[in-house]
């Protein structure tokens, strides 16, 4: 399963990049993790009914974190 999602990522990579148009990349980092971990973290809420305590769990981070991160998403 990991592998499936490591593929997307590489697939979403090379279209990125063939669609550059010789303009050099930039913040890659910021770009490929806010396009992942937004909808991550909505899917996981989702999953545990919006507890904050179990979805940090289950995404293996601590509550403080995924309410820093709920924040900067502006998650409720």
């Amino acid at each position: 399963m990991a592998s499936e999602l490591a593929d997307c990522v590489r697939k979403s990579l090379d279209e990125y990049f063939r669609h550059l148009g010789g303009q050099p990349p930039h913040a890659i980092y910021d770009m490929v993790l806010g396009s992942i971990e937004k909808p991550l973290l909505e899917y996981i809420l989702h999953k545990v009914g919006g507890n904050q305590s179990k979805a940090a769990d289950v995404l293996g981070i601590n509550r403080n974190t995924l309410r820093k991160k709920m924040a900067q998403y502006k998650l409720e």
